[in-house]
């Protein structure tokens, strides 16, 4: 056509410029210079051109031909401003869109129902509705894309209420509408009505099946989604991707891997399992049901791996444990996301290995990627179980300084952190400036309270939650019984245990009944402590008893602690505690032989006694030492520290407590095993390493001794120092001779 000058010819060239623009496999580029050698394109030329560009995404070079159009006075037609709009739309530019509904007007297209129609769907995918529905109410002739296109724009913006009246006022209701109305149900958590369309359609395609099976899915209906992915198929109906992603998705909640694989067996057979989406789907499933192996596989295999591939297998590891593999895995990856980074640090967290935790964090800020609240969250819980405070208040100043939004989960999170090293003001600060406040946020606030010894603050706080609206529940009576517990608080325990049931419909669990028996055990009332084990409605658990027996070496009460000691053993025959209590129960009445015969039978029985361990962070590091321990760097200066402790001590008149030091040893031996007891160690540490005013902060795994604690007031006194303690039960904060428990703990 070149070479004759046939190309020229109008016709002709409208003719071979159609094939070439339809033709998906010549480029656009050579259409474009077909385009260039016709002199005098018209109006049907530059409409094939410019809808050329738009099927190739080049919506921009529509736009420019049109320019053109205008400017060599090419003649506009009904066809042209159609894919004008539609090139504005792509592009979700509103104001391109207003200036060609303009033109529209001036050159006298505005009846017309594809021009009209393509702006209403300009407006409403650029979320304007006020002028859509304008649009579309004043149009004399509407058909089935007029109200599909302003049904989409409501069901876009989620405007439930609008975009029903449009349905019900459908002419037809067709399959495509139907379906956006499913969506658009479940997806506003109304899913009987959903249902209930669905069921009434008389004509449904794979889209309607997904589209409810796909909200049952994100609505936590997995069994649901499963029923009705099992119908959908007894119809015969084909499955595509997306509804297998979601029928894996709620395999993975119910761990149901048999369904599973043949959700996976039926996509082998439709052909689709290379679909890197459907990769991660049934990643995810296997290594949440715990075939890691069947998740490897898939991995290793797999030729379209992206980013959510290695997320999903490091995530798959971790689910199961693996945490070498998921490091492993996670070192070799080319390029980390913020998700991969979360991942990883979250499985640390998740599986106690604390000092992990923080040290993947230092990296991944030197690494500049930017933590979300989800990474820092993990951070802040290993901050708390490692009492590492300074990395704690480091953390917050980080999320001031970046403006992170501390939503209830973080929030509360910093409330925990703060309140479990021993900082309540901070705690308090964190929690008053939370603008969502969850009931778990008051629970930290009202448990931390009561730990640290502000029980009145604690069980006021209570009172203010349920004037603020928010509903206790079952953890926030843990938290107030265990408030009455540790001030032996006896009838206000009763009357909040009582209510529960009462006022609240919370039906109390062995947690709630464990409070009150330690409460009442505490304050010496074991018969009744005992009788309310047994009028329990659910079998007592071992920290119960345990709680009694504590309560009965404490008191003396040698006759029950042997009965209920001997009961612990027989539940729980590798608990080293019970072993403990039971041998110290002996010792306190001389009975050397029945020691004796306990530290034989734990031996026997392989049982090991956890030796006392006190954490302490100094200048951003975390020291641990054991009972006894001379393996500090710093052991020298600890012992000549200890030394001046106790000179200082034994002029205040401390005589150390050897009653707590049960063996069939000499004073002078229980003496200095007292005094290498691993809070000891760990305070002397904190007087060499921790300037004044800074409070020592120190977390022991047991229950702080008594002769520990009365030596910790003296120190507090002798040396002008605040000594913070927290046990396995509560805090001690030790000032000035006093301690914050008021000798109750």
């Amino acid at each position: 056509m070149i070479s004759t000058g046939l190309i020229r010819d109008t016709y002709a060239a409208s003719r071979i410029l159609k094939f070439s623009t339809d033709s998906l496999f010549i480029h656009i580029n050579y259409s474009h210079k077909i385009f260039d050698y016709i002199d005098n394109p018209n109006g049907f030329i530059c409409n094939t051109m410019m809808r050329a560009y738009l099927q190739r995404n080049q919506p921009q070079n529509t736009i420019f031909l049109y320019k053109s159009m205008l400017k060599n006075n090419v003649c506009i037609d009904n066809y042209t401003f159609p894919l004008l709009v539609q090139a504005s739309t792509v592009r979700l530019s509103e104001a391109e869109g207003k200036e060609f509904h303009n033109h529209v007007i001036k050159t006298g297209f505005g009846s017309d129902v594809y021009v009209k129609n393509t702006l209403i769907n300009m407006y409403a995918v650029c979320r304007n509705l006020v002028d859509a529905r304008k649009m579309f109410d004043e149009s004399p002739v509407l058909d089935s894309v007029s109200w599909n296109s302003i049904l989409a724009g409501y069901v876009q913006v989620g405007n439930v209420d609008e975009a029903k009246v449009i349905f019900d006022k459908m002419p037809m209701k067709n399959v495509i509408a139907s379906n956006s109305m499913i969506v658009l149900l479940g997806r506003s958590g109304r899913m009987s009505e959903a249902c209930q369309l669905f069921d009434e359609m008389m004509e449904k395609d794979v889209v309607s099946w997904t589209a409810l099976i796909s909200c049952y899915e994100q609505h936590g209906m997995y069994t649901q989604a499963l029923d009705l992915f099992t119908q959908m198929c007894s119809n015969g109906i084909s499955v595509d991707e997306v509804v297998a992603v979601s029928v894996l998705s709620a395999c993975a909640h119910l761990l149901v891997v048999q369904t599973g694989e043949s959700v996976h067996g039926l996509v082998i057979r439709v052909g689709f399992e290379s679909y890197v989406n459907l990769q991660n789907a049934l990643i995810h499933m296997y290594s949440t049901c715990g075939d890691v192996m069947a998740a490897q596989r898939l991995f290793y295999t797999s030729s379209h791996l992206d980013q959510i591939s290695w997320n999903s297998m490091i995530s798959g590891y971790l689910k199961c444990g693996s945490l070498e593999k998921a490091r492993e895995l996670f070192d070799s990856m080319a390029e980390k996301d913020a998700v991969s980074w979360t991942t990883m640090i979250s499985g640390y967290a998740q599986h106690d290995h604390f000092s992990e935790t923080l040290a993947l964090f230092q990296e991944m800020l030197h690494e500049d990627n930017k933590p979300d609240e989800t990474t820092l969250v993990s951070v802040l819980s290993a901050c708390t179980h490692l009492s590492a405070l300074d990395q704690g208040k480091w953390i917050h100043a980080y999320i001031r300084k970046n403006g992170l939004k501390v939503n209830s989960i973080l929030g509360t999170t910093l409330v925990d952190m703060y309140m479990k090293c021993g900082c309540v003001e901070n705690a308090l600060e964190v929690f008053n400036g939370m603008e969502e406040k969850g009931v778990s946020s008051w629970n930290a606030l009202i448990l931390g309270l009561a730990m640290n010894g502000q029980v009145e603050r604690s069980l006021d706080m209570f009172q203010k939650m349920k004037e603020c609206g928010a509903t206790p529940n079952e953890v926030t009576f843990v938290a107030v019984l265990g408030a009455c517990r540790h001030m032996g608080l006896v009838d206000e325990g009763r009357s909040y245990f009582n209510a529960m049931t009462r006022h609240y419909n919370v039906e109390p669990n062995i947690k709630h009944y464990g409070c009150m028996v330690d409460l009442l055990a505490r304050v010496g009332l074991l018969k009744e402590a005992e009788t309310l084990i047994d009028s329990m409605p659910i079998a007592p658990d071992v920290a119960t008893w345990g709680a009694l027996l504590g309560a009965c070496r404490k008191h003396g009460n040698s006759e029950m602690g042997e009965r209920v000691g001997r009961k612990l053993l027989e539940l729980q025959p590798d608990h080293d505690g019970f072993h403990v209590l039971l041998s110290n129960i002996y010792a306190s009445k001389g009975n050397w032989d029945s020691v004796l015969d306990i530290r034989v039978a734990m031996t026997r029985q392989g049982v090991v006694k956890v030796p006392g361990c006190s954490m302490i962070e100094a200048n951003g590091a975390v020291h641990e030492f054991l009972a006894g321990d001379k393996s500090h760097a710093q052991i020298n200066e600890i012992e000549e520290m200890l030394a001046e402790m106790e000179k200082r001590l034994k002029v205040m008149g401390y005589a150390p407590g050897t009653d707590e030091v049960l063996l069939d040893i000499d004073e002078e031996e229980k003496e200095s095993t007292l005094f290498r007891h691993s809070e000891k160690l760990a305070i002397a540490y904190g007087l060499i390493a921790i300037a004044p005013p800074t409070p020592i902060r120190i977390i022991k795994n047991l229950r702080i001794c008594s002769d520990c604690h009365a030596a910790a007031k003296l120190i507090s006194k002798a040396f002008d120092r605040e000594i913070v303690v927290r046990d396995r039960h509560r805090f001690h904060h030790f000032k000035d001779g006093s301690c914050s428990c008021m000798e109750f703990w």
